[in-house]
């Protein structure tokens, strides 16, 4: 079995980076070719995925030798989808996107987070370099699936989401970048643009150091029962859309 996994490292190891976040290792793997159908076209990403941890191993092969006793499947874990020349062009989009079960797995039209999703795959296609950031410990701003589930039940009884999570003990957003900007900036050196809504994003961004980032608007679809999250994220967490996108995208549904 020793000499199995040895075999196996060896294969592997070009494909394995260890990175440092802070205080945290950091072993990112890939690229692995993952294509993808979108609006009927397939389409191949490059594919890496990252595990985190202060009590990881030091090497690639140690680190397969105690793979099955991490349990892993109890726990998610973050990845990035890279098209196009991301290391050397001059230009490329980004997407850091938290994750939503309900809304990206599911379709829920309780959030725009499906559609944000598929929009920014396409646009990142049509500029033709850039990456999505698909950050597994964002669900519900950071609070995970199980509470997100209990802050649904509470809008449910007329709390918005910012008030819901805010009743359950938990901060208004609890998410973090550190790791996603590690990974980052391990693969690409150059200036980029920030697909969101979010300032808060773009600050994580700059403070990092990357004070060139420009950020570009990226809105879902609102429907009849996503409207009150929409103009809950503007009026509460500060997420930008001028005065005519506001009048185009939260007028009633029969109107648009």
């Amino acid at each position: 079995m020793a000499n199995q996994i040895n075999h196996f490292s060896q294969l592997l190891k070009d494909h394995v980076q260890q990175l440092e976040c802070g205080r945290t290792k950091l072993f990112l793997v890939g690229p692995v070719q993952l294509p993808i159908t979108l609006e009927g076209e397939t389409v191949t990403f490059q594919w890496y995925s990252w595990l985190s941890g202060e009590n990881l191993p030091e090497d690639c092969g140690t680190l397969l030798k105690r793979l099955p006793s991490l349990q892993l499947e109890n726990f998610q874990q973050s990845s990035v989808l890279v098209y196009g020349n991301f290391k050397s062009s001059s230009n490329a989009v980004i997407r850091m996107h938290s994750i939503c079960h309900t809304g990206d797995i599911f379709g829920s039209k309780r959030c725009d987070c499906g559609s944000q999703l598929s929009k920014s795959l396409q646009q990142i296609i049509e500029f033709g370099s850039g990456a999505l950031f698909y950050l597994a410990n964002h669900e519900g701003r950071g609070i995970g699936l199980f509470s997100k589930a209990f802050t649904y039940l509470l809008q449910e009884q007329g709390l918005d989401t910012v008030e819901a999570n805010l009743a359950l003990g938990f901060p208004e957003d609890a998410r973090t970048y550190e790791e996603a900007l590690t990974v980052l900036q391990h693969l690409r050196k150059g200036q980029v643009t920030l697909l969101t809504n979010n300032p808060n994003k773009l600050n994580a961004l700059r403070n990092a150091g990357l004070q060139e980032t420009k950020m570009v608007s990226l809105w879902g679809d609102v429907t009849q029962y996503n409207q009150n999250y929409i103009k809950t994220k503007i009026k509460k967490s500060g997420h930008q859309m001028n005065e005519e996108q506001q009048s185009l995208l939260l007028q009633p549904a029969e109107n648009r």
